[in-house]
């Protein structure tokens, strides 16, 4: 089943290269040495459990890399190819020891939301893309304030679920990948959902990786076709990112992040506040 996983999933990545290449010749694009640095910064700490969009979205923000309307389609489209090398990893580590139809039923679920999803955010407004950016990063900062203060249910040790749980699962990760075109992640609400239902933690990862990358490539070949994205800071990130990935997970194998995170908390809201009064002028002109 994994091997069956992967086919598709090498097609997809083919895809996604092939029109990442083409459309970054056509451009002569040049990445952006700042995005190759928060490239490797963000997915660095990805690989170790930060995440990778909240600080993105608040650093392009915070340094305007990108007009607010397309910062959530060039992270998604420069966060997938990192994401791909985690997946790679998280597959072969930990992927047999997981459910199969849980598996491949949660990162086809992902891939559909990603791929349903991606139209809806290249046709909304503004105001409405940094609203939703916003309520991101005010999720996320919860999220991350409620993982430093241990509040994050621990799990259980079971690498499957029931059939009722496994509906919900497979539905909500839906969700999460129409979400992940507008800047929201799917690790953070993926570990804790797996937790709540008694999973063990480990076993969301090959789960959130693979979703990440299958869906992430479906919906970043839609997001270079309609060109509503800064091909300099995509091919910025992927050149950080990756390398990145590799050091974090074959170099680096444990660490506390709790400090950080704190920090991060701290931007990732600042960024919130920016983006939320953004689209309140937005709504107001419109």
């Amino acid at each position: 089943m994994l091997i069956a996983l992967l086919i598709p999933l090498g097609l997809a990545v083919s895809f996604y290269l092939f029109a990442l290449l083409r459309s970054a010749i056509a451009q002569r694009s040049v990445p952006a040495p700042e995005a190759i640095l928060l490239g490797a910064v963000t997915n660095f700490f990805d690989t170790l459990g930060i995440g990778s969009m909240a600080p993105t979205t608040a650093w392009m923000k915070f340094r305007r890399m990108v007009p607010d309307r397309l910062i959530p389609s060039t992270m998604l489209v420069g966060h997938t190819g990192p994401s791909i090398m985690q997946a790679i990893i998280f597959l072969i580590l930990l992927g047999v020891q997981v459910d199969p139809v849980l598996l491949v039923g949660c990162v086809l679920a992902v891939l559909s939301g990603a791929l349903t999803g991606a139209p809806l955010v290249a046709r909304a407004q503004v105001w409405v893309v940094q609203a939703v950016v916003a309520l991101a990063l005010v999720i996320a900062a919860t999220i991350f304030t409620i993982m430093n203060l241990h509040l994050m249910p621990g799990g259980g040790t079971a690498s499957t679920l029931s059939l009722p749980w496994l509906v919900v699962a497979i539905a909500a990760n839906f969700v999460f990948g129409v979400l992940v075109n507008f800047g929201i992640g799917n690790y953070a609400p993926t570990l804790i959902m797996f937790s709540l239902m008694g999973m063990d933690p480990r076993y969301a990862f090959p789960v959130m990786a693979g979703s990440a990358a299958l869906a992430g490539a479906g919906a970043s070949v839609r997001h270079i076709l309609i060109g509503e994205i800064d091909m300099r800071v995509v091919t910025g990130i992927i050149l950080g990112g990756v390398p990145a990935v590799l050091v974090a997970a074959f170099v680096v194998k444990s660490m506390d992040v709790a400090m950080l995170r704190w920090l991060v908390i701290v931007v990732v809201l600042y960024a919130a506040v920016v983006m939320a009064r953004a689209a309140r002028e937005g709504y107001r002109k419109a």
